[in-house]
């Protein structure tokens, strides 16, 4: 899948869902789980016990779902990943030699991350095809994400840090071209127990908050360019 297809999917689908479990074999559950239930992308952390062999694992075995690397904080750890065949790389922070890495690498898109104006738009000029703005949850939650937005409209933001059903909405309302979601949508409890029923069922909520906010903007939007 070409970069554009790779950030094209990425916004129509609007959610990440970070897979950040304790064991391998979590996270091929959660994996399995979150694609079951209707969302075609994951993303495995580095602190997965295994991280890179997962993921190397998962792309052979799910050809249908856009499995990323997350939590990789510099270009020697992303060059692995890449050979493993993650279709993107994600990060927490700012880190230019991972984004100009992945910037040369066909096929794969990069999410970097960046909280203040400077580093979105340093990650931005870098080659970044999302900056993911964590942890907005303590920086003004939406309100932060409608201000980053304002004067770099051009920028595809992704809200990352404290995402839940509550802000969800929001967030999107906001102006973020997706959510980044990890215990929220894949809970510790759900995991020890492997429910996958309620993974199951908080994808679907996921989702659906997603695809109605979306629906209400674009019924806003056609109202205001053709008022009665």
């Amino acid at each position: 899948m070409s970069k554009e297809k790779l950030r094209a999917k990425v916004e129509e689908v609007g959610i990440v869902p970070v897979i950040r479990t304790s064991s391998a074999d979590d996270a091929r559950f959660a994996v399995e789980e979150v694609a079951h239930g209707g969302i075609p992308i994951v993303e495995v952390t580095m602190t997965v016990p295994g991280a890179i062999s997962v993921i190397r694992e998962l792309v052979k075995n799910l050809p249908d779902v856009i499995v990323g690397a997350g939590t990789v904080v510099d270009a020697q750890t992303a060059r692995q990943c890449l050979d493993a065949g993650a279709h993107f790389i994600s990060n927490p922070v700012l880190d230019p030699p991972t984004v100009e890495l992945v910037q040369k690498n066909p096929g794969v898109i990069m999410m970097s991350g960046g909280l203040t104006p400077t580093e979105m738009v340093n990650a931005w000029k870098a080659g970044a095809d999302f900056v993911k703005i964590f942890p907005c949850s303590l920086v003004g939650s939406d309100n932060y994400i409608r201000t980053l937005k304002r004067p770099f409209p051009q920028i595809p933001v992704i809200a990352a840090g404290g995402v839940n059903q509550q802000n969800a909405a929001h967030y999107i309302l906001a102006g973020a071209a997706a959510l980044s979601v990890g215990k929220e949508l894949i809970p510790a409890e759900s995991m020890l127990l492997h429910k996958p029923d309620r993974i199951r069922e908080l994808v679907k909520r996921f989702a659906t908050i997603v695809r109605t906010t979306r629906a209400r903007m674009a019924e806003a939007q056609a109202q205001a360019a053709n008022p009665r």
